[in-house]
Parts: C-alpha cells; sequence; structure tokens
C-alpha cells in the first residue's frame, strides 16, 4: 500500500504511548513477516480504543473502492485513533494524580485522628487507624484489646408482639407489585424486584406490622396508568393464624408525587425534586402514624422503626426523612456512584466534566456521601463491596470504624467521631414455587409440541426453541440486560470459537425486550448489533436463541428449561455487585459459571455449585462452560451442592437477619409528649379557624351549640346553659379581632401558636453588610411583609410569621429594636442557622426567651463539638507547611452549645463548603458546615440542624405542614440557601434586596451544580420586583395556588 510509511508513523505514535488496554504481548504486527497494518487496525486498535464509531468508519474505508478517497477516510481514521490513545493517556495521568491526593488527605485524616485520640488510644488502636503494626522493634508486644463477644439477640418468631413500621424508599424506575417490566430501561432492574419482594417478606416476618415502600407516582401517557395510583397493597400481612391482622397492616407501595406530574424521568434528574419527596413522604408518615397509635398505640403515635434508603437518590432522602422524624436509617447502595465513576475514568473515553454532565456523577456521589453522614447501618450484599466500593467514599473508613467501634463498646469518649456499621446480607430469594418444582422434576416434559399437550410446553420455551435446530442439547442461558458491562459479546465470542463446546450445548441470550434496535440507547444497541454480527460471523444460526420479549414471570420457565437440558447459568459481566440471578439459577437446578469480580465469589462460597471466571479470558470461559456440560457428574454435584446451600438465601433467613442487624442500632425516635389539653387551645381562634368559610349563621350556632353540649353533657339544666353559650359564641362573631398578624395573647401559653396556624410565613432574607451586620432595609421588608398579610384579613386570622437567620438571638432582638418590631410579633425565631428555635409569647421567665428543650435534644445527635473545634482550627488556620494562619477566629458571641460560630478574617484563604466536608468526612466527624452573613462567619452545627430541618421540624411537633408554608429569600443568600429553595413549601424569591451572598464559598471545581439542587422551573417559586406590600401580597395569592 502506497501510504504504509505514513500509517506506520501514526503507529509509532500510539504504541508510544502505550495505552493500558492495549497489552503489547497480543500485538501481532507481523504477517508472514511482512507488517498488516489493517489486521492491526481491526483487530487491535479499533477494538482496544473501544469506539463504535470507528468500526463503521473501517466499512465503509473497506467498500471505498476509490483509492484517493480510501486513503483519505484512512488517514483519518488513523488521525482519531492517535487523538482518542493522548486523550486516553492524558486520563490516566490526571486519574493517578488524583487518587495519590485522595490516598495523601486520608492518611492525613487518619493521623489527625491519632493525635487528637491519642491520650486515650491503645497501641493497638494506634496501629489500626495508621495501618502499622502496633509493636516497635526492641519492645515487647503489649496487650491488645479483645473484642467483646457479640452479645445481639438473634429475631426471633417470638418477637411478634412488637408490631414494628418499616419504611423503604425506592425511587426511581416504575415499581409496582405485579406484572413489573424489569428490563424496560435502565432505571427498572433488579433493585425494583429486590425491594418488592423484601416489602413482602418484612411485612410476613413475626415482629412487623406494616411495611411501606415509597416511591415516585408518575401520571404520564409514557407508562402503564397503575403507576400513577397512590397507593397499592402488597400483601394483607403475616401468615401466622395466631397474630392478629390489623385494619393497616402489610406491604403497601406508596407512590409520592414529585417533580413533573406528567413526565416519566429517568434517575439523573430526579435530583431536584428529593427534598419534595421528602415533604410528601414526612405528610404520610405523619398520617400514617396517627393512624396506627390508634389501632395498636392506645393512642400514642406508632413512629418507623428504621427508614431504609435503596440506591443514591433514596439515601439521600431517607437522610432528610429520618433526621426530621429523628429516627434511624439504615442504607443498600445496589451501585455505588464512586465505582462507576472510577471504572468511566479508566476506560478513558470521556473526561470527568463529561461523565458529571451525562450522568449527575458527583450529585450522586454527594448523596451516596450524605446517606454515609445519617446511616446506622449500611447493608451491603457481599464483602467485596465493604472493601473495594465503599472503602472509595469520604465517609468511611474500615481501619477508623474499627477503632472507633471498639471504643464506643468500651465506653471511651470518640470525640464526636462516627462511622457507620457494615453489615453483609445476601438478597433473599421465594422458593416455594422451586420447591415444588423440584418434586416434580421426574415429570416426562417433552421439549417438542408434537403429540403433547399444549399446556405441557410453556410459551416461552417455544419462543426460544424455535431459534435452535437441536433444542435438546444443554442450554447455556445467559440472563442480562444488553448492557457493555454485562459482557455478553465475550461470552458469544468464547462460544463461537470454541466448537467442541457448540457441539456439544447451545446458547441461550435473554436480553431484556426491544421492539427496534434502532429505538433503544446507544449503549443497549450497540450490545444487541454487535450480537448479531458476530452470530453472522461465527454462523451460529440453529445454535444461539436471543428472543425479542419475554414477561417477569417467564423467567422461572427460562431456567426449568435450562434445567431440564442438563445445562448451565453464566452470568460473564465485568463487575457483578451482588448477581441475584445465580441464586434464582442455582434455586432452580442449574450450575453456574460467574465472574471472579464482585458478588458471585461470596454466593460461590455459599453454595458451592459451580466454577468462577475471569470475565476477560475468553478461553478461560469457554473451558469452564465445556467442563460443566462435559462432566455429568460435577454438574449433578454442582446441582446437588446449590439445592442444599439455597436456603441460605431465603427471604426468611434474609429478614431475621436483617431485623437482628437493624435491631442492634440506637433506636430513637421523638420523644416529646404529643398531647396538647383543649383547654390550651384559645376558642376565639379555633371558632374563626374551624368556621371561617360557614355563612349561614343557624348552622354556625347549632355546630357550636352542639359542641358546646357535648363539652358540658354532665351539668344539669342544660336549657340555660345553652342560652349562655349561644350569647356567648355571637359575641365572639360579632367581636372584631383585635390582635395583630401572628401577636400572641398577653397571657403566655405553654404550646406555641404554631399548632394552629394554616400558614406560616418565614422571613430568610440574608442581607448583611461587608461586616456581616444586617442591612436596615431588612426592616423595611420584614414591615412590608406583615402589611401584605394584613391585605387578606381571612387569611391574615390564621397566617402565622417566623423568621430564620444566622445571627444569634440577643443580636437579632437589638437589630429588630431598631425598627420598633416586638419579636412577640413572630410565631417562631429560627436563630445561628437553624441550631436553635424560640418560640415569642412561651416559655418566658422574666421576660428573657429560652430555646426549645425538645428540638435542643432532636438536633444533638452525632453532635461532638469539642472533635470539631479541634478540627476546624487545624484545617483553617494550618497549611500543609505546618505554618500558623489567621483565616479565622473564634465569634464566643454567636456561638452556643450546639453553634461553633467563627469570624472570617481572610475570605481569600478560606476553604470551600464540599472541601472542609470531605475533610470532616474523613476524620469521622459529622457536622453541617456553612458560611453566612455576607462571607464574615463561619459556623459549624449539629448534622441534623439546619434552617430547612427546622420547618420539617415544626410539621412533625406542631403539625403545622410544610406545604403550608411560605419561605421568603433573597436571590442570593449564605451557603444553606439551596436547601431553602427546594420542597413542597412555596418559595418568594425578592429581586435586588440581597447585593451579596456567600454562594461562592460552597462548592469547588468540578463539584455538583445548583441545578442539581433547585428546580430550574417550578409553580411553587415566584418572584417579587421589590419589596412592596402589594407585590408581596399577590405573589403569596399566585404560589398559594400552586400544590405540590
Amino acid at each position: 500500500m502506497a501510504v504504509n510509511e505514513w500509517i506506520n508513523g501514526y503507529l509509532e505514535a500510539i504504541l508510544s504511548s502505550k495505552p493500558s488496554n492495549i497489552e503489547d504481548s497480543k500485538v501481532n504486527l507481523r504477517d508472514q513477516g511482512h507488517f498488516n497494518p489493517t489486521k492491526y487496525f481491526v483487530e487491535e486498535v479499533v477494538t482496544g480504543v473501544d469506539e463504535t464509531d470507528l468500526h463503521r468508519t473501517w466499512i465503509k474505508v473497506v467498500a471505498t473502492r476509490n483509492t484517493r478517497e480510501r486513503s483519505s477516510r484512512l488517514e483519518n481514521m488513523c488521525w482519531r485513533i492517535w487523538h482518542l490513545t493522548r486523550k486516553k493517556k492524558q486520563l490516566e495521568w490526571e486519574d493517578y494524580q488524583r487518587i495519590q491526593k485522595r490516598k495523601f488527605e486520608r492518611e492525613q485524616g487518619r493521623s489527625d485522628v491519632r493525635e487528637d485520640m491519642s491520650e486515650d488510644l491503645s497501641e493497638a488502636e494506634k496501629g489500626d487507624i495508621l495501618g502499622e503494626p502496633a509493636t516497635v522493634s526492641g519492645e515487647s508486644p503489649k496487650k491488645t484489646y479483645q473484642h467483646n463477644a457479640s452479645t445481639v439477640e438473634v429475631w426471633s418468631d417470638d418477637k411478634k408482639e412488637k408490631k414494628l413500621y418499616i419504611i423503604l424508599i425506592s425511587l426511581h424506575g416504575l415499581v409496582r407489585g405485579d406484572n413489573m417490566e424489569l428490563g424496560r430501561d435502565s432505571d427498572t432492574g433488579g433493585q425494583i424486584k429486590y425491594v418488592v419482594e423484601l416489602a413482602r417478606a418484612l411485612a410476613k416476618t413475626p415482629g412487623v406490622y406494616r411495611v411501606d415502600l415509597f416511591t415516585r407516582q408518575v401520571s404520564s401517557p409514557e407508562v402503564d396508568w397503575s403507576y400513577g395510583e397512590p397507593t397499592e397493597m402488597l400483601t394483607a400481612g403475616t401468615d401466622d393464624p395466631d397474630d392478629d391482622v390489623g385494619e393497616s397492616s402489610g406491604a403497601y407501595i406508596i407512590r409520592i408525587p414529585f417533580g413533573p406530574r406528567d413526565k416519566y424521568l429517568r434517575k439523573e434528574l430526579l435530583w431536584p425534586y428529593i427534598q419534595e419527596f421528602v415533604d410528601g413522604a414526612l405528610a404520610h408518615v405523619l398520617n400514617m402514624s396517627t393512624v396506627l397509635g390508634e389501632q395498636i398505640g392506645g393512642g400514642h403515635p406508632i413512629w418507623p422503626y428504621v427508614i431504609h434508603g435503596h440506591y443514591a437518590d433514596a439515601g439521600d432522602s431517607a437522610a432528610i426523612l429520618s433526621g426530621a422524624l429523628n429516627v434511624p436509617m439504615v442504607l443498600t447502595g445496589h451501585s455505588l456512584g464512586r465505582n462507576k465513576l472510577e471504572q468511566l475514568l479508566k476506560q478513558g473515553r470521556q473526561s470527568k466534566e463529561d461523565i458529571n454532565s451525562a450522568y449527575r456523577i458527583m450529585r450522586r456521589i454527594e448523596g451516596e456521601e450524605l446517606s454515609l453522614d445519617a446511616a446506622e447501618l449500611v447493608i451491603t450484599s457481599t464483602k467485596q463491596e465493604v472493601d473495594e466500593q465503599w472503602g472509595l467514599y469520604d465517609g468511611f473508613d474500615v481501619k477508623l470504624e474499627k477503632v472507633l467501634r471498639a471504643r464506643d463498646r468500651r465506653g471511651v469518649n470518640c470525640h464526636g467521631r462516627y462511622m457507620p456499621r457494615m453489615a453483609v446480607i445476601p438478597p433473599g430469594m421465594d422458593f416455594s414455587k422451586v420447591i415444588q418444582e423440584q418434586e416434580n422434576d421426574n415429570d416426562d416434559l417433552s421439549l417438542t409440541t408434537e403429540g403433547n399437550s399444549p399446556k405441557a410446553v410453556p410459551p416461552i420455551w417455544q419462543e426460544v426453541m424455535r431459534f435452535l435446530t437441536n433444542p435438546h442439547k444443554p442450554m447455556i442461558l445467559a440472563l442480562s440486560r444488553p448492557d457493555p458491562k454485562k459482557n455478553i459479546t465475550t461470552l458469544l465470542k468464547a462460544f463461537g470459537e470454541c466448537h467442541s463446546l457448540r457441539k456439544l450445548a447451545n446458547l441461550t441470550l435473554i436480553m431484556g425486550n426491544r421492539d427496534d434496535i434502532d429505538e433503544m440507547t446507544s449503549g443497549s444497541a450497540s450490545v444487541l448489533t454487535t450480537v448479531l454480527k458476530l452470530v453472522d460471523k461465527y454462523d451460529l444460526y440453529g445454535q444461539v436463541a436471543f428472543p425479542k420479549h419475554h414477561k417477569q414471570n417467564d423467567v422461572p420457565e427460562i431456567y426449568r428449561l435450562a434445567a431440564k437440558t442438563k445445562g448451565v447459568f453464566i452470568n460473564p459481566a465485568l463487575v457483578e455487585p451482588f448477581g441475584l440471578t445465580l441464586i434464582e439459577a442455582a434455586a432452580h437446578g442449574l450450575p453456574m459459571v460467574a465472574t471472579k469480580n464482585g458478588g458471585p465469589v461470596d454466593i460461590h462460597r455459599a453454595l458451592n455449585n459451580g466454577l468462577l471466571i475471569d470475565p476477560h479470558d475468553q478461553q478461560g470461559i469457554a473451558n469452564a462452560l465445556l467442563k460443566l456440560v462435559s462432566e455429568k457428574n460435577l454438574w449433578q454435584e454442582c446441582q446437588k451442592s446449590g439445592w442444599r446451600n439455597i436456603h441460605l438465601f431465603s427471604w426468611p433467613e434474609h429478614c431475621r437477619t436483617y431485623l437482628t442487624r437493624v435491631a442492634s442500632c440506637r433506636m430513637r425516635h421523638p420523644a416529646w409528649k404529643t398531647d396538647t389539653p383543649a383547654d390550651e387551645l384559645p376558642r376565639d381562634e379555633s371558632l374563626n379557624d374551624s368556621l371561617r368559610d360557614v355563612q349561614d349563621t343557624s348552622l354556625l350556632l347549632s355546630i357550636d351549640v352542639d359542641r358546646f353540649s357535648s363539652v358540658n353533657d354532665s351539668s344539669d339544666g342544660g336549657g340555660a346553659d345553652i342560652q349562655d353559650q349561644v350569647k356567648r359564641v355571637m359575641s365572639r362573631m360579632k367581636k372584631p379581632s383585635s390582635e395583630k398578624v401572628g401577636e400572641v395573647s398577653n397571657s403566655n401559653s405553654k404550646y406555641p401558636m404554631l399548632r394552629k396556624r394554616r400558614r406560616l410565613i418565614v422571613i430568610a432574607v440574608d442581607c448583611y453588610d461587608v461586616n456581616g451586620a444586617p442591612e436596615k432595609s431588612m426592616i423595611g421588608m420584614i414591615q412590608e411583609t406583615f402589611k401584605a398579610i394584613k391585605l387578606d384579613a381571612q387569611l391574615g386570622k390564621v397566617t402565622g410569621v417566623a423568621i430564620s437567620t444566622a445571627m444569634p438571638l440577643s443580636e437579632l432582638m437589638e437589630f429588630l429594636k431598631l425598627g420598633k418590631i416586638k419579636v412577640n410579633e413572630f410565631d417562631a425565631v429560627i436563630c445561628s442557622s437553624g441550631s436553635e428555635v424560640y418560640y415569642p409569647g412561651t416559655c418566658e421567665e422574666g421576660g428573657e426567651l429560652y430555646p426549645d428543650p425538645d428540638y435542643a435534644s432532636h438536633v444533638d445527635h452525632r453532635w461532638g463539638s469539642d472533635g470539631i473545634k479541634k478540627t476546624i482550627w487545624k484545617l483553617m488556620n494550618g497549611d500543609e507547611e505546618g505554618k500558623i494562619l489567621k483565616v479565622i477566629e473564634e465569634d464566643v458571641k454567636s456561638s452556643n452549645s450546639h453553634c461553633l460560630s467563627y469570624l472570617i478574617k481572610d475570605v481569600k484563604m478560606a476553604k470551600k463548603v464540599d472541601d472542609l466536608r470531605q475533610k470532616f468526612r474523613m476524620r469521622g466527624l459529622r457536622c453541617h458546615l456553612m458560611y453566612c452573613r455576607n462571607s464574615t462567619r463561619m459556623q459549624v452545627i449539629p448534622l441534623l440542624a439546619s434552617r430547612s430541618q427546622a420547618l420539617r421540624y415544626f410539621f412533625v411537633r406542631w403539625r403545622l405542614n410544610v406545604a403550608n408554608m411560605y419561605v421568603v429569600l433573597g436571590e442570593t443568600g449564605d451557603t444553606d440557601y439551596e436547601e431553602l429553595i427546594a420542597g413542597t413549601h412555596k418559595t418568594l424569591i425578592l429581586k435586588g434586596v440581597v447585593k451579596n451572598g456567600c454562594e461562592e464559598l460552597l462548592r469547588s471545581r468540578g463539584s455538583y451544580l445548583k441545578e442539581d439542587i433547585v428546580p430550574e422551573e417550578s409553580p411553587l417559586i415566584a418572584y417579587v420586583n421589590g419589596t412592596n406590600a402589594e407585590e408581596i401580597a399577590n405573589a403569596l395569592t399566585k404560589v398559594s395556588k400552586c400544590d405540590a
């Protein structure tokens, strides 16, 4: 070829870059002594770069007859390969630098932990944290701490009196109990089946009364109508006839509307609506806790025993929901964002920015980190998931977790540090039908329809067998969606190139459901196209089956068909997080061949029913399959071993282990008194509130006479009393309200006015000058807000006002005095960035306000101020060279028991919030960091405290629905500003009020974006030009018409 010289030049450039996926040992550049560039392109370079477009270009090159055009296309192809290879090399180098930086930060964090806890740290624990031997050369080994034997009580059938309420959350995909559309898309897969079956199994476990599975309600023409139903029963409850089945017992799918009502969204687009889901779920939980309390709680609310989030989005939701309710949280990751990011970066085809844009991967990782902050327990399917996947996260360190757990058992101070526990619990399965099939295994079921009843051959059997010339041969079965990670093409190559295997067996590929390959996603379409080409290349017609459609209830029949032919089940995935299909196949009597990467290792250890293979070793895959198919004794031994040990993966076993692990968590729930005596309710406003829409005077009188009669039915001579009561009712109706909006009566009440309000206006405008002092314009804005509320006299009577600020109470009250605004005009005051809550008009002694003690107890969970003080000072005022900087100094005046406040002396040297949060997590510290007051302060508060969570606390404590709250903000604010926008509450954004905020200190480059937290468009958000009372009132009216 005339152009061999420049081809060789490009090839030399490619080889000199040495991409990791092109092994020199496999590159055969010579064919009978002559260099063969075309063979190199097709078999090595193109395949190694893994770029589908290059295959298409090469086909065009081959088909081109014009020599000049052919050379031009070939030259272009060479340039693209060279460019991709250089890009991959650059990405690999960036990835290496990132990993090394992370290792250094991890070691630095461990060193800081060791230093902070050195006073009471044993030598063994010091060695555990640093990863070094505990003994020093020349010294005798010291006595190490011996772990106490576990005293955890195993969950048993005698726990039926417990009556637990459990919440599971799985947000994305399409979730329903029957006819699950598994494989419809990448979001509707094995996780959906798992959570539905888990809900059913838990509801049947003794001691569990009700299980709610929360998911998204989808009312879209794109999907079936059943996904728009708000509730779906999965099971009525326990099968034990001696156990009482209550009216609300059992397992239910609860569909919460959030996000666009008429669209089915893929999981990457759900992130901005997480808080909206939380508020909707919170409303359901509060209603259900009351209902269950009436049924089984003796009138006291039944709080959730645990909230279990599945996947990153549900984990993030569960963290917020469990924090609002103050109940334990459990997390199951299913697949993890950091692991996916590592794999995509290693492929070298996309930069980190491109990956983040496509998959919202940084928001997903942050959701997983937030889940680790809040979780008591993390359930994994395999030990490999703990060591190799969760170990990549800032919030989990295997070594530090062991040390902290040991110290906790001994009652030694951990200085506020915490790591969640990891528990390996394999998923369960329902084997009832499988066992029945085993008993009938000797039935003579023919594999053809000739001469037999149609009932003898299931329809899916016929669908599979129509592809096969000899369906009696052993069937090699692979069942997965057509995803490149599932490695189906390597399996097909192994089968096609092994003639001995082709003679002995057939291959069946169940690759989801499809109508038209061109309408599928690019990844799935590429896999299926390659499968068809390979079938043609190796002439596998009559030996490979790949049906287009199957139903979920067809899957057991497919397993039965494979077992009937003495076949083998294979999972050749590059990495398999668990491998539920391996357990399903074993239950139906199929030996397995599975990848050695991930969960199959643990399954093989438990079942011992097959062989493990390297998914990259094509010849190894063929040899393992040939061995099981050809050696009948080995096949039978594997089948019997699988059946013998399969009970380890049953749902009852899974649920017992699950509840045993959950019971070992620190149980907590709202501890305040929930009764509100009727005599504490001022009847003036109660009457106005309950009957404001009733225009008929006679009806009004009759209702109130009946009510007063029922209260005083023990008195004699009721006629005179009724007349007096009617007079009092009439006087109240005629008496105009003299109270100001939000103003409490002079006599202080034991309970705040919030419990009677139907609306709450929350002023959360962060308007500060360059010194962090509140701008005087805030006074006018507050006064205009009060005027706006008064413009609607009817709603004004039932509307309360709260103020939410980063200022401490003392500074806030001084500021309000400047504008002659009484603090008693507010129903609630949220101070110090949400670390304290006050109710003016209550809890006053000598004119002084005191914080809500229930809220203080609520947010105290995992608050370790001592460890945080040391760490924040070291991180902010120290550098890598050990020099002392003066970036912050303590602000004692603004601090309290749940808020550490610091003055920012040099804002240019201040670290970003996400950077600080990462370093805190690596040291086992869980808290809420923020910059506030025009970047002049940094405040650190407990994990469960925030201005947005304070609003949910009002909902839980005083039953004032978040959906009836209106949050007034500026166009920017403190670094917790974004949290206050999203949710079911209504948001009013005042334009031109706040000039400078702190958002530039929130995220560093490469982090998630604001669009991942706040929806770009929402009917619940209204913008107001200025602070005019009428404009504010109009905006309130506008958003009040919108439902969340």
